[in-house]
């Protein structure tokens, strides 16, 4: 096992080396830099992509084709502006500066908001860690239970209309069903029961414990129900298809001949088995709704985390965020992957990835 884990650790670093060389060449086809952004504002002319799309044409001098006379700026300005954005140096050594700051998790500070890239992230991350972590212990907590039922009460009435209000949850988009909440719950034509922004009250500080926590959960209510409504599907029929399986087997059926009830039948010898995929994929879900926030559902609660802030930062080209963050969720993403696979052997150590190898 040692030796599989070494050589993905290995593998680790032309994955991640390839993804950034891939996005760092895309970006150097993308129109609107950070230099254009700050021009777009010093002219007034609002948002770069007017002046890319002919909108912001009447900021170009029509005798003038160079864009930094049509812009009317000095030279010397957009100069030094390139230096300080590190523009002045050819795109390879940038990339292999970019990669060597990387290496030693010196991400930089972002172009537009004076904080490095660390502090912000860590500034978004509360809502991101809360919207990942309840929404992934919630749909556990729902649908293996109900995954195992539907498997034990297979084509009854319960499996049919269950398996339809799934299918129905499923099929409706999470933005939609958070506006749904917010008409129905936070004051948009109904009732005002919930609060539609930010994690906790202005007066927090002030309350008690008890009284945090629950206004704490009292502020996570609707988001973090958007959020997994369309989790519960996939998990569900994932574990009632993976007991079906196990449940045909012929050692389950040697049990009940041995007179063992249902219950020690089920969850003495089928449960480890069929929650295998089920388990084993609780990091990478995880990681998966945890840094893949959703940006219309931050928007819609007023929620600032990573969504928005991977949002804001790939509109306004605010490099430093975007490949900080892409460098480091990569990493992260890729050792979970790793981290799953050693689940696997912890649930089933007959499970045995050298031998496969």
């Amino acid at each position: 096992m040692g030796a599989y884990i070494l050589r993905r650790l290995l593998l680790v670093i032309p994955t991640l080396l390839g993804i950034m060389i891939i996005n760092f060449a895309l970006i150097q086809f993308v129109p609107g830099g950070p230099i254009e952004q700050i021009l777009a504002e010093l002219e007034g002319g609002g948002d770069v992509f007017e002046g890319i799309s002919g909108g912001g044409s009447e900021l170009v001098d029509s005798g003038d084709s160079d864009y930094i006379g049509g812009r009317g700026l000095p030279a010397d300005f957009i100069a030094d502006l390139e230096r300080e954005f590190g523009f002045d140096k050819p795109p390879l050594e940038r990339f292999l500066n970019m990669m060597w700051n990387y290496m030693r998790f010196d991400f930089g500070e972002s172009y537009f908001r004076s904080i490095s890239v660390f502090d912000l992230v860590m500034e978004k991350m509360p809502v991101s860690i809360t919207l990942g972590l309840w929404s992934t212990l919630i749909a556990y907590m729902i649908s293996i239970p109900l995954g195992i039922k539907k498997a034990v009460r297979d084509g009854t009435p319960f499996d049919t209309w269950t398996s339809g209000a799934i299918i129905v949850g499923y099929a409706i988009p999470g933005f939609l069903f958070a506006i749904l909440l917010i008409v129905l719950f936070a004051g948009g034509s109904y009732w005002r029961i919930f609060p539609l922004r930010g994690l906790t009250s202005a007066n927090f500080e002030e309350l008690s414990l008890i009284g945090q926590v629950l206004d704490y959960f009292w502020h996570i209510a609707l988001p973090v129900l958007a959020s997994t409504i369309s989790a519960f599907a996939t998990l569900t029929l994932l574990t009632k298809n993976s007991f079906l399986d196990e449940i045909k087997k012929q050692y389950v059926m040697t049990a009940r001949a041995k007179g063992l009830s249902e219950n020690r039948v089920l969850y003495g010898h089928v449960f480890r088995n069929a929650m295998l995929i089920v388990i084993s994929g609780f990091p990478a879900l995880f990681i998966g709704v945890f840094f893949g926030g959703s940006l219309i559902i931050e928007t819609l609660f007023s929620l600032d985390g990573l969504g928005r802030l991977g949002f804001e930062a790939a509109v306004a080209r605010d490099y430093p965020v975007v490949f900080g963050t892409l460098f480091a969720f990569s990493l992260i993403g890729l050792v979970v992957g790793i981290i799953t696979d050693l689940t696997y052997v912890l649930i089933d150590p007959r499970i045995d990835f050298e031998a496969r190898n």
